[in-house]
């Protein structure tokens, strides 16, 4: 029986991390659905009472998550990332504390206010952040798998609550390995492929943008590889600038909401609900709608759009919104091309949109594998595979070169600091 105590044990852990995923995906299908009254850049009229809302969750965002609800800000994988170099017991526990299933509790009113808001951010770090905390209660109460490494589980679980939330347990590996993990090999891909496949099982499809039908596999023109590579480092680039600006701008906000919490909470509800209305809803939320539709080749974007999908995010993750730069950054990357290929036919459209989101992103988080595949997951073309991989490989190398300090870099540097002084 004691060889098939850990397979079982992975068994009930996939089960459960699929199951608890449930609720941060119908809270980002909330934020779809809330998106969705929004004009997005058209000209009808905007609800006055959906106004009040975006300002009215945003001001309680803010007052909770500097205030009571303070353990639930940001996307919550510091805690994975700190337990990779941790060399000490008080080190290991207190990269721990962010990863107990109470913090991840405090994280779910603010992902709710999240989406109510329409702060823009997605469910990815949040899903592996509670992925890699319910492996790890698991481990404190099955002895199977205590034959785990506590960074690795931390690394196995976030890897598999990625791929569970989004229905791909490859891209939760590819997580887990490029961006999570000190170490790689069998021992970290296979258990987060199992975990997050189990996890895929009790998964819905709530929450994520629409992708082209099943089967398609038109490949790009070879003519267009000049424009194909031009549009990667300049989407490369802005990814760039989303973190060179994103990691000043949080350090300075931080100090500023502690120390004035209701006039800052007033400042921040009204400048997000101002750029809302005068973007007429595109900075909000994680921008998977304009995605979605890029991705699918009938982008309908104004040529304006990168720049509130530019400035939300920079405003909702600086302020400690539970979630990360990956919609955000793959999104910017495909409103920032899209108005300029409408005269291409509707693939070809969608194939250099997918190459600009995959640039984005790989430009900004450097994670050349998981950013390739996160595109494909969401579009489906699997004739557009290569160019979105090599893509992101040359995005991940300018962001490399010219992008300083990552954001999740930046965010487990001040962690460590913080509890280097304490």
């Amino acid at each position: 029986m004691n060889r098939f105590a850990f397979p079982l044990c992975l068994l009930l852990a996939g089960a459960l991390i699929g199951l608890a995923e449930l609720p941060y995906q119908w809270l980002s299908e909330l934020g779809f659905q809330l998106q969705r009254l929004w004009p997005l850049g058209g000209d009808g009229a905007l609800d006055p009472l959906l106004v009040l809302a975006t300002a009215g969750a945003t001001l309680l965002f803010v007052l909770l998550a500097w205030g009571p609800l303070a353990a639930g800000r940001g996307g919550g994988l510091t805690g994975v990332m700190a337990l990779q170099t941790a060399r000490s017991d008080a080190e290991r526990e207190r990269a721990l504390a962010p990863l107990s299933l109470r913090h991840q509790l405090a994280r779910l009113p603010l992902l709710a206010l999240t989406h109510l808001a329409g702060l823009s951010v997605g469910t990815e770090s949040p899903s592996a952040a509670l992925g890699a905390a319910l492996l790890l209660a698991l481990r404190r109460r099955l002895v199977p798998l205590q034959q785990l490494p506590l960074a690795l589980t931390a690394a196995i679980g976030g890897g598999a609550g990625l791929g569970a939330a989004f229905r791909s347990p490859l891209l939760g590996a590819a997580y887990a390995l490029e961006e999570l993990s000190a170490v790689s090999g069998f021992n970290l891909v296979m258990p987060t492929l199992v975990l997050a496949g189990i996890g895929t099982l009790f998964t819905t499809g709530l929450g994520q943008p629409a992708r082209l039908a099943e089967g398609t596999a038109v490949a790009m023109a070879p003519e267009l590889l000049p424009l194909a590579l031009l549009i990667t480092v300049l989407a490369a680039l802005v990814g760039v600038v989303l973190v060179r600006l994103l990691v000043p701008l949080a350090q300075w906000l931080g100090p500023w909401l502690r120390s004035r919490r209701l006039p800052a909470a007033v400042a921040i509800a009204a400048l997000f609900t101002l750029l809302a209305v005068a973007s007429t809803g595109i900075s909000l939320n994680d921008g998977s709608l304009a995605l979605g539709t890029a991705l699918a080749g009938t982008a309908d974007s104004p040529w304006w759009a990168p720049l509130p999908r530019l400035l939300g995010p920079l405003l909702s993750i600086a302020i400690g919104a539970p979630g990360g730069l990956m919609h955000d950054s793959m999104s910017l990357g495909a409103v920032l091309v899209g108005p300029w290929l409408q005269q291409l036919p509707a693939e070809q459209q969608a194939a250099l949109a997918a190459v600009a989101a995959a640039a984005a992103f790989s430009g900004a988080c450097r994670t050349p594998l998981f950013c390739g595949l996160f595109v494909f997951t969401l579009q489906g073309n699997a004739a557009v595979l290569p160019w979105l991989l090599t893509a992101a490989a040359i995005a991940a190398s300018i962001g490399r070169w010219l992008g300083g300090i990552s954001w999740n870099e930046a965010q487990t540097e001040a962690f460590l600091r913080a509890g280097a002084k304490g």
